[in-house]
């Protein structure tokens, strides 16, 4: 499996806080089924001030250390990148790494407050040739009230991450409601981690992958950890991805459904 949203580099986010830490989150990774790695540590201007180079030293030392531990773990370049004026020009003078220098980036709304005008935002990184992918959509406060946003800028061509915490229930009922919602939908493209450590945020990806595979069938969730993650890293174009599957379940199969089981059938 490939893992496109990660938080491995050790000290420079709220991820790993030293390279010990860093060493055991990829031994956890790769035990857990994880081949390929993407560094994606936070670029928020005045909180995280990371950059390409920043990213890619912190890169070279952890694969050293990989190499010294026997660590089959290969890494590539990445940021979870949040909204700033500047992001477009960041990406064109290579300031911001885009995923595996493709032209999918990491694009992390605000949590808390939906921002305006997100889809002509979206419709301008696009037309600078860059595809922004949305991170962790379930998790959003506002997603309630904006679900059709999701729908739209799905609607554009804008590719959504899920965690794979959403889908176990590490975040909660109401996360696991939405995560599986747009997954069932046909709005969710690819599973990550989001991992930062190894207690409340570990790189587990195996568990929601066989869960997905439960709801949408094998085919899906193999698209959702490998297909469309090596097809982001190979920079393959967006219409030459698998089409998303769609669970469309009849109202005489309802009670024993996904969210049935967890106490999260419609209301």
């Amino acid at each position: 499996m490939i893992d496109l949203h990660c938080h491995l580099l050790p000290g420079i986010d709220d991820g790993a806080a030293n390279i010990e830490l860093s060493v055991e989150m990829a031994r956890a990774s790769f035990a857990d089924g994880i081949t390929v790695t993407a560094c994606t540590p936070h670029i928020m201007p005045g909180v995280y001030n990371n950059n390409r180079a920043v990213i890619e030293e912190g890169i070279a030392r952890l694969e050293a250390r990989f190499a010294d531990e026997g660590i089959g773990m290969r890494l590539v370049v990445g940021a979870d990148v949040h909204m700033d004026v500047d992001l477009v020009s960041g990406l064109k003078t290579g300031r911001i790494p885009s995923l595996n220098n493709s032209r999918y980036f990491l694009f992390e709304p605000p949590h808390h407050v939906p921002p305006p005008r997100i889809e002509d935002n979206v419709f301008n990184i696009m037309s600078a040739g860059y595809m922004p992918i949305l991170t962790h959509p379930e998790r959003l406060s506002w997603i309630e009230s904006h679900y059709s946003v999701m729908e739209k800028l799905v609607q554009m061509g804008m590719p959504m991450q899920i965690t794979a915490g959403s889908v176990t229930g590490q975040f909660g009922r109401r996360v696991r409601y939405w995560a599986e919602k747009m997954i069932g939908e046909g709005l969710a493209h690819i599973l990550a981690t989001d991992a930062h450590n190894l207690t409340g945020r570990p790189p587990n990806l195996s568990k929601a992958r066989d869960l997905v595979a439960e709801r949408l069938g094998e085919a899906e969730a193999i698209h959702m950890t490998t297909t469309r993650p090596q097809a982001i890293i190979d920079n393959a174009a967006p219409d030459s991805w698998p089409p998303l599957a769609v669970r469309r379940v009849a109202k005489s199969e309802a009670p024993k459904g996904f969210f049935a089981r967890l106490g999260l059938g419609r209301r």
